[in-house]
């Protein structure tokens, strides 16, 4: 083999061609052989230097790669190393002590030079060794006052050469103290731990116990470090996620007790200040009345404002139920009912737990001619509306021993007509979402507390005599039908 291809190689290179040592250079940065002599040429399997050199080594393991940057960065100012090797030419397992050192090459290059003696090495020895360098958990052996002996490639390609003192490796630097100070007592102990690396912040299950240093036999550390980063943010992810869920459950129920708790009692000041208005009172009373009647108006104003400041975020729904109008004020109710003169009065059933509403309803229909009966709960006036023959069921949501949508759901189970009376939502409950569920159970239509007189009395009037029995038996009638998205 001649070295005339390689001018850039000093007169004393050439004597390594001499050598029964194996000898190679081996370029770090283009991952190209450099250089070999003849007993390099034959621990690697190759006839010739060009067949060497035109082999690809650029498919290296993420360890060799990691090891091959450790010893470029540690031969740079002259020094030497010496490490146990094993490659594999063409396949076949060869373990050398080897000694590598940087050579400056007449174009600038810095290149590994390879210095070899085969090694007899026991086969469960080998293994181990290899299993140690390739592994992905990353290894650090340190003497007793934390200062690096070994590391693998993983924890060097994770931290590098252990000139950073231990302490930098640990956002929380006290973690370093505390895992030395627990296995200089003869502890074996692991923590979660947030740990800088060269790939940014990580999470690392740290594993930390007392050790033998194997070559001098002082008392050391083991460091065994798995990353776990991906669990700890799929948990987090998690936790935030069910924090956020607990979060909208929280603020519904929030927003449905204030809604419930302040549009009851509203309900009550302005229906039935609404009444005393058209009573026939004096003229100081019924300015005192309309009074209160407006007052209430103004303080139901800023409710409505909260609540939908508050509910602000929320998906709409395109919801089959009529949208509340809360907001609008108080009208005078009709003198009559709409329809015809003979027909007979209407039955409502006015289902609500709260005493004042169920006294107003019955003041608003009955001084409409229409025939109101109340039922306190879901649970009665659903034995109410399988016994009776009613035109409209009002139904309030929020209620005792069984709600206003149970209930609805229970009545549509009925069948026939009982099953089929239509049933309006009377609630100070209208979020887009509750709304919703009002119309799965079964309910035609919605009135938002504080009640609208006019509203009440005029979806009463639709729903009563929009002919559902005759379009239920399928006979024809006068009437306006029952809408289709019933």
């Amino acid at each position: 083999m001649s070295l005339d291809a390689f001018p850039e190689l000093s007169s004393a290179v050439r004597g390594w061609d001499r050598l029964r040592r194996p000898v190679w250079m081996f370029d770090p940065v283009s991952l190209r052989g450099v250089y070999a002599n003849a007993a390099a040429l034959t621990l690697w399997g190759a006839e010739t230097l060009e067949e060497l050199l035109a082999r690809d080594f650029s498919n290296l393991s993420p360890a060799v790669r990691a090891r091959t940057d450790r010893l470029r960065a540690a031969t740079a100012g002259g020094n030497e190393v010496d490490e146990r090797w094993t490659f594999y030419p063409n396949g076949r397992p060869v373990t050398v002590q080897a000694t590598i050192s940087t050579v400056q090459m007449d174009d600038g290059r810095g290149v590994l030079l390879f210095e070899a003696a085969p090694l007899d090495v026991e086969a469960e020895e080998l293994r181990a060794v290899e299993a140690l360098r390739h592994t992905s958990t990353l290894i650090t052996l340190l003497d007793g006052a934390g200062a690096l002996l070994f590391s693998n490639p993983a924890a060097y390609a994770a931290y590098g050469d252990g000139e950073r003192p231990l302490a930098a490796r640990f956002v929380d630097p006290d973690r370093a103290a505390w895992f030395l100070e627990q296995a200089r007592t003869g502890q074996a102990v692991s923590q979660l731990c947030e740990v800088e690396t060269g790939a940014g912040r990580r999470w690392h299950d740290v594993d930390a116990r007392p050790v033998s240093d194997p070559v001098t036999g002082a008392a050391g550390v083991l460091l065994n470090e798995q990353d776990v980063t991906a669990r700890v943010e799929a948990e987090g992810a998690q936790a935030s996620a069910e924090q956020k869920t607990a979060m909208a459950e929280a603020r519904q129920t929030f927003l449905t007790d204030m809604s419930h708790e302040l549009r009851t009692p509203l309900n009550a000041v302005i229906g039935f200040s609404g009444l005393l208005s058209g009573a026939g009172l004096t003229a100081a009373q019924g300015e005192q009345a309309r009074r209160i009647h407006e007052a209430g108006q103004r303080l139901l104003k800023v409710v409505n404002q909260m609540i939908d400041l508050s509910e602000q975020g929320d998906d709409p729904v395109p919801a089959p139920m009529a949208a509340p109008d809360a907001a609008k004020p108080v009208e005078r109710a009709p003198d009559a009912v709409p329809g015809p003169d003979d027909k007979p009065p209407l039955r409502v059933l006015c289902v609500d737990d709260n005493q004042t509403n169920r006294m107003l309803m019955t003041a608003m229909l009955a001084g409409q001619g229409m025939v109101c009966e109340t039922a306190d709960d879901g649970a009665l006036g659903l034995a109410a509306a399988a016994a009776g023959d009613w035109d409209v069921v009002l139904m309030d949501i929020q209620m005792p021993v069984m709600d206003g949508v149970e209930s609805a759901r229970r009545i549509r189970a009925l069948g026939g007509e009982a099953g089929a009376v239509p049933i309006i939502a009377v609630t100070a409950n209208t979020l887009a979402e509750q709304v919703e569920s009002y119309a799965e159970a079964g309910m035609d239509d919605l009135v938002a507390k504080p009640v609208n007189m006019a509203e009440l009395l005029g979806k009463v009037a639709h729903w009563g005599g929009c002919g559902w029995r005759e379009a239920l038996a399928g006979q024809p009638s006068e009437v306006e039908p029952l809408p289709a998205d019933r």
